[in-house]
């Protein structure tokens, strides 16, 4: 019988398929298309449906990231609209360690900042489908932002883990 790691197993699905999206995102040149008729009254349906399945594949990307590099217990998770950003008070052990995990699928950056400012430094995070790693150490309530910066689009995934 062989022993098979579900963990190992999941990360490289998610590597995968990752890779998969991303080499699907980036087919076609662009040349050679027709330039499109001037919007009509169902137009602006059609684009609510363009957004909404961009932002459902923006979204499943931005996962597949973070369980690739996911590692102790998760905590808490989310996935947002950059615009929207990130406004937490994740409940955590008082002396514990943890590690904050962010990525971000889209255009533009984002601004992590901690209340109180001890529990983790500010960092940019950019939207450029980079993982960006934060421990946090807690000694007290802790609240995490992560505002877009004007004009940034797209959706940023983080994950809370116990370490």
């Amino acid at each position: 019988m062989t022993y098979s790691n579900p963990r190992a197993y999941l990360a490289a699905c998610a590597v995968a398929a990752s890779a998969f999206l991303l080499a699907s995102c980036t087919s076609g040149s662009g040349e050679g298309e027709a330039v499109s008729a001037p919007p009509s009254p169902s137009a602006s349906s059609e684009s609510r449906t363009a957004t909404g399945s961009s932002e459902k594949k923006l979204t499943e990307q931005a996962k597949a990231a973070l369980a690739a590099v996911h590692s102790g217990k998760m905590v808490e998770a989310g996935v947002e609209r950059v615009n929207d950003g990130i406004h937490t008070e994740p409940t955590l052990s008082e002396g514990k360690t943890y590690r904050l995990n962010l990525v971000c699928f889209g255009s533009g950056s984002a601004q992590l900042t901690f209340v109180p400012a001890s529990a983790g430094t500010e960092t940019r995070v950019p939207c450029d489908q980079s993982v960006v790693q934060q421990r946090i150490t807690m000694h007290k309530p802790v609240h995490i932002d992560v505002d877009g910066a004007k004009g940034s689009t797209g959706m940023i995934a983080w994950q809370i883990d116990a370490i």
